[in-house]
């Protein structure tokens, strides 16, 4: 056990190290590019300009042809920590590379997220303009989406990530514009509003329709399910009729309904979140919606490949079915491990004196990322630790050739030395 933990030690910090090394490239290479870009357009639909921010993936490189799944995130100036935080700590295993997308909704936001014109909400009128959730999809499919994929390396393997009103906006995407997503999280959505107008109808089409190869996880804040009344619990709320409650009953009767709907292929979970608030949910909802959504992302049997008793055979037959996996759902040739495992786990085999592997590791790095000058760098160790010095310059000499870094220049007049 000792020993296995050891192994989990090393290529955690190795990975750490890549990382870092990964990050300090990219900021080299891509400028003008930023690992954070802020941009906007002119919408001809809305009649104004939209702002929304743009961050690359750390391994992002502009002469490589790798392209990325993209998360497209609702009210995304607002909530932009919340998602970096959990994508910053969960990208290698549990998620892969992608492109994340924030959208401005600072100004507009009901007009552009609700889903029907309405007067009157929870007793008052409604001061703001409503129902324009169609014309700011129409925006998203005919001006946002095809703007991100002319300018940005992206897959159509969209997620979309919505919260209250957006929420709201999240699911009626799902139910009436299916084609632009495949995966969905709808967090604390307000399916109240206008009288459970769309929860009706989402009703209707899930019941009839197919939504095979679409996901969707939704979450509800149940902290304060009544605001008025403390007694007033998950065990009981469906029996309440007050207008207090219709926010989390429309959560709950379209879970429910949703779950119980197993024909029409959806992938579907939700979760109640006891000690959330409306405001303080997101981050946990993410988090977890992330994780369901790309439950078949983390990669299978990975104590096999930190046991050095793993033929080699094996690791190779594991690699080619996640493979497999990963072209399947993306829709493109896809590497089995993103760049930073694959150098890891060549890394860790060489500490384990398994220099077979090793090599198969870094082998199938520089094949998938053929302009890294990490990857050709690390092979060069790999024949500095096999006293191959000829073939750690070639290797050298290639990361030079490509980054034009004075490291590598470094590191060869250093090994011509020896």
């Amino acid at each position: 056990m000792k020993y296995h933990i050891y192994l989990l030690a090393i290529i955690g910090a190795i990975l750490m190290v890549n990382h870092h090394a990964i990050a300090q490239t990219t900021e080299s290479q891509t400028e003008p590019f930023q690992n954070r870009i802020v941009d906007s357009i002119f919408s001809k639909t809305l009649s104004e300009s939209r702002d929304f921010w743009v961050r690359l993936p750390d391994n992002f490189q502009l002469d490589n042809d790798e392209k990325y799944a993209v998360i497209y995130l609702m009210d995304g100036f607002s909530l932009e920590s919340t998602l970096e935080a959990v994508y910053g700590n969960y990208w290698g295993h549990y998620l892969p590379h992608m492109i994340l997308v924030g959208i401005s909704n600072r100004s507009n936001r009901t007009r552009d997220l609700t889903t029907s014109q309405i007067k009157m909400r929870r007793g008052s009128a409604m001061d703001n303009e409503t129902g324009g959730a169609e014309t700011f999809t129409k925006f998203m499919e005919e001006e946002l989406i095809p703007y991100v994929d002319s300018k940005y390396p992206t897959t159509a393997y969209r997620t979309l990530i919505g919260h209250s009103y957006a929420g709201l906006f999240t699911i009626n995407m799902l139910v009436n514009h299916k084609h632009l997503f495949q995966n969905y999280i709808a967090i604390d959505p307000s399916l109240d509003w206008d009288d459970q107008k769309l929860l009706k109808e989402a009703k209707e089409k899930l019941g009839t329709e197919s939504y095979e190869g679409k996901s969707l996880y939704v979450s509800l804040a149940a902290e304060q399910l009544h605001m008025w009344n403390e007694e007033i619990t998950m065990e009981n709320i469906m029996d309440d009729s007050s207008e207090f409650t219709l926010f989390a009953r429309s959560i709950i009767e379209f879970s429910n309904y949703t779950k119980s709907q197993k024909q029409n292929g959806l992938n579907f979970s939700w979760k109640v979140y006891n000690e959330d608030l409306h405001g303080t949910v997101p981050l946990p909802s993410i988090r977890d919606g992330l994780i369901f959504l790309f439950e078949w992302y983390q990669f299978k049997s990975p104590q096999k490949y930190n046991n050095p008793e793993t033929p080699i055979e094996e690791l190779i037959s594991l690699l080619k079915e996640q493979e497999k996996i990963y072209t399947e759902h993306f829709g493109v040739p896809t590497a089995p491990m993103i760049d930073e495992m694959l150098n890891g786990y060549g890394y860790m085999n060489m500490q384990m004196g398994q220099p077979k592997k090793a090599f198969m590791f870094f082998e199938m790095n520089i094949k998938y990322n053929p302009t890294s000058a990490n990857a050709y760098d690390s092979m060069a160790e790999y024949y500095e630790s096999q006293n191959d010095k000829e073939n750690a310059l070639k290797y050298l000499n290639k990361a030079y050739e490509i980054s034009g870094d004075d490291y590598y220049k470094e590191r060869i007049e250093a090994l011509n030395k020896k």
